[in-house]
């Protein structure tokens, strides 16, 4: 399954899909592993029969060997004639927690996973990146041995062939040589009816298994395996080897023709031999492992001789037929070589070069240009350019009524939009009547001022028709809101048509990808130009591995260094190559700048959270309370300078995550004050998701089941008093538990017992 193509009347609510997909993972205020119907055991709590792993039990490395794709796990299954063991994770969920922390990480349990081909789905990714600066593998902190984009890519596959619609967590499914069911195991009260069918499941089988042996193969040998543990222990040596040694590897690797391991090629295309990088580059031409069409991706966006980056896109293209990915970034790195596109960008470059960005314009200013504009129409009322100016300042005007509070504003603020667009229409109608095809050829206000009062009215596919008629007849030296409003919708059509396109199957021109490119950097300079435009660009070409799409985001960061839309970007582009304290360096430089507004001190508070959950995903306490700490002091220092509110909750959030790491420290105290300092700040926060699916909440029913098998009274009795003074919305269930069973916004019982 492909990422699925960024585009501008999606995005939030793709975004916002993703996370719902993800949170169907859990059932409703009881975990994954309970059965539908069928009460617990009496006298406990879901806590006590699955207890929480502590900091000492994430420190202890899993011991399952997992396989990182589906292909080499039938393949490994028909050559040892072991059966396949999918096992599904998620986050956040109290029995997958346990499975992750302290199950696949207990040598007894272990064993019995050694007869199967084991294969990991999770949907979550732990880690920001799968490989270092040098090519080299980062295996899942959470999960072992894979990295985080293999067991992410396994989810789709496992589900859609043996999930049934329905994604519980955890799961353990035995698949048999020709793809049948043995046994699937989920919603079981205890782990014993898990790992009792692990044994069965062997115990009870007709097949035998192929006795293994790998003692005697050389590491040439094993360079053709599927094993993950042979391809694991090539890489290793390769990573430590000799210039000569590495040499003999690549040029053995070279010698499988298209069955050359692409892990192997990554090494040497990122390390510092132009030798071996260039050895690389020839073996990925012709390899044909499906990891490479993301490696081809990978290297397009480096910046390669113009004759090598064809080489590459044709490389690409040949995978077109199996991957819609390799199919379509080819044809988008075709489009963005090519510097043909239907706008003359040289003039909008001239024209806009050293712009002073001008600040919005307010209503008072649309009113008052149209009321300009009124009064040269009654002078000469037969003018066809007089009512084109009117016409364009009542759309103006129309594009700045904002809906006040309440539905009574929101009908004033419809119906005086509608009235403006009436206004609008009559007077272009009256423009185009009296000036004719002549006046129709010759201004680029008709079809713009049509195409932007269609998009008003909701007439999305005509405002792209009229748009498409309209931007190559704009002139640079019209920079005003309405030409902005028709290159917005010019760039959002060809996304569009290239997003159909894909859909469809079918080919599409690169000059689609040209224009979108050279549209959005107009839009870039443009003095209405605005940060969800260079959100649009930057999430187009980071799509489609342009090499300069790093160079959008800086750009706009200079231009909008406030906008939460681009520090989310750059947080992601920071943490996707660089460790944890990278990020609160980046930072803390923007800080220590001479201009830097006040309001980047919540920036840096968020930062510092998001670092803190990245120390937490590392298993590394120490450094996630430090972080912490730095956050809460970020928002402290932005409360004191701006007398701003808004950063309450995320400091709120920093208590949650402190009380989170305490309780697996085993400080049931240090837990609890940390929740009662998450209580006072922001009590809703208490229910909010943190980066890693946990709530302050569900950190407070862990630290009930704890505290009751310490026999700690008083503890249980601070925490029922601290819990009785909160608000009905810091009980309300995450998204995931509501989903899991159509709920909406918490009611009906859709909310945690008080």
């Amino acid at each position: 399954m492909h990422t699925p193509i960024p585009r501008p009347s999606s995005r939030l609510a793709a975004a916002a899909l993703a996370c719902s997909l993800l949170s169907l993972l859990a059932l409703l205020n009881q975990p994954a592993g309970a059965q539908e119907g069928v009460p617990a055991p009496p006298g406990l709590v879901p806590e006590q029969m699955w207890p929480a792993p502590t900091a000492e039990d994430w420190k202890k490395p899993v011991l399952i060997q997992w396989q990182r794709t589906w292909d080499d796990a039938v393949r490994l299954s028909q050559q040892t004639k072991k059966p396949i063991l999918v096992c599904v994770n998620m986050d956040g969920e109290i029995a997958s927690e346990h499975y992750a922390g302290i199950r696949y990480r207990d040598p007894e349990v272990a064993k019995l996973f050694e007869p199967y081909v084991c294969v990991m789905a999770s949907v979550y990714r732990h880690n920001p990146r799968d490989y270092d600066e040098q090519g080299r593998r980062i295996p899942c902190p959470r999960l072992g041995c894979v990295t985080c984009g293999e067991h992410m890519a396994m989810e789709p596959i496992v589900y859609e062939k043996f999930l049934d619609g329905k994604r519980i967590s955890p799961r353990h499914i035995m698949v048999e040589l020709d793809g049948t069911e043995t046994y699937d195991v989920f919603y079981t009260w205890d782990v014993v009816s898990v790992l009792n069918s692990l044994r069965d499941g062997i115990a009870n089988r007709k097949i035998q298994a192929l006795p293994v042996v790998k003692g005697d193969r050389s590491l040439l040998e094993k360079l053709q395996s599927a094993d993950s543990a042979d391809r694991a222990e090539v890489e290793d040596a390769f990573a430590k080897a000799s210039a000569a040694q590495k040499q003999a590897l690549i040029d053995a690797a070279l010698a499988l023709g298209d069955k050359a391991p692409i892990e192997l090629l990554r090494q040497a295309l990122r390390g510092l031999d132009p030798e071996l990088a260039d050895k690389a580059r020839q073996g990925l031409l012709q390899a044909k492992d499906p990891g490479t069409v993301d490696l081809l991706v990978d290297t397009l966006q480096t910046q390669v001789p113009q004759d090598e980056r064809k080489a590459l896109i044709e490389a690409l293209q040949k995978f077109g037929g199996s991957s819609a990915k390799a199919r379509i970034v080819a044809t988008a790195h075709r489009g963005l070589a090519d510097s043909k596109t239907v706008l003359d960008t040289g003039k909008w470059q001239q024209q806009l070069a050293g712009q002073s960005y001008a600040s919005a314009v307010t209503s008072y200013d649309a009113a008052a240009e149209a009321a300009a504009s009124e009064k040269a129409l009654a002078a000469e009322p037969t003018d066809p350019g007089a009512l084109l100016d009117l016409a364009e300042a009542s759309l103006v005007q129309a594009l700045q009524t904002e809906a006040g509070a309440g539905p009574g504003a929101k009908r004033q603020a419809e119906r005086m939009q509608q009235a403006l667009l009436m206004d609008a229409g009559r007077m272009l109608e009256k423009a185009v009547s009296l000036g004719g095809d002549t006046l129709r050829d010759k201004d680029w206000r008709i079809a713009a001022i049509g195409a932007v009062s269609k998009k008003l009215n909701g007439d999305r596919q005509g405002a792209y028709a009229d748009a498409i008629t309209a931007a190559p007849t704009l002139p640079p030296d019209a920079p005003g809101r309405l030409a902005m409003e028709v290159l917005a919708l010019f760039a959002e059509a060809r996304q569009e048509a290239i997003v159909a396109a894909v859909r469809a199957k079918q080919e599409w021109p690169g000059q689609w990808m040209t224009d979108v490119h050279a549209t959005y950097t107009v839009l870039g300079k443009h003095p209405f130009g605005t940060d969800q435009h260079v959100c649009y660009h930057y999430d187009f070409l980071k799509f489609f591995g342009a090499p300069d799409t790093d160079a959008v985001l800086d750009q706009g960061l200079q231009r909008f260094p406030l906008s939460p839309l681009l520090h989310e970007r750059l947080r992601a582009r920071i943490l996707a190559n660089n460790p944890p304290a990278a990020l609160e360096r980046d930072y803390e430089r923007r800080l220590a700048e001479p201009e830097c507004a006040p309001q980047m001190a919540w920036f840096a508070g968020y930062a510092s959270l998001v670092a803190a959950e990245q120390y937490r995903r590392r298993n590394d306490p120490d450094a996630a309370l430090a972080a912490y700490g730095r956050g809460l002091a970020h928002y402290s220092r932005y409360r004191d300078k701006t007398g701003a509110t808004d950063g309450d909750h995320y400091a709120a959030m920093a208590h949650g995550g402190i009380a989170r790491i305490k309780l697996t420290q085993g400080d049931l105290d240090g837990t609890f004050t940390e929740l009662e300092k998450m209580f006072a700040t922001a009590p809703a926060a208490a229910a909010a998701v943190d980066g890693l699916s946990v709530t302050g909440m569900q950190t407070a029913e862990m630290l009930r089941g704890r505290a009751k098998d310490e026999k700690r009274d008083d503890l249980l009795q601070a925490l029922e008093a601290a819990l009785a003074k909160l608000p009905p919305a810091a009980f309300e269930l995450p998204e995931y538990e509501r989903a899991s069973r159509g709920g909406g916004n918490g009611q009906g019982g859709r909310r945690r017992g008080r």
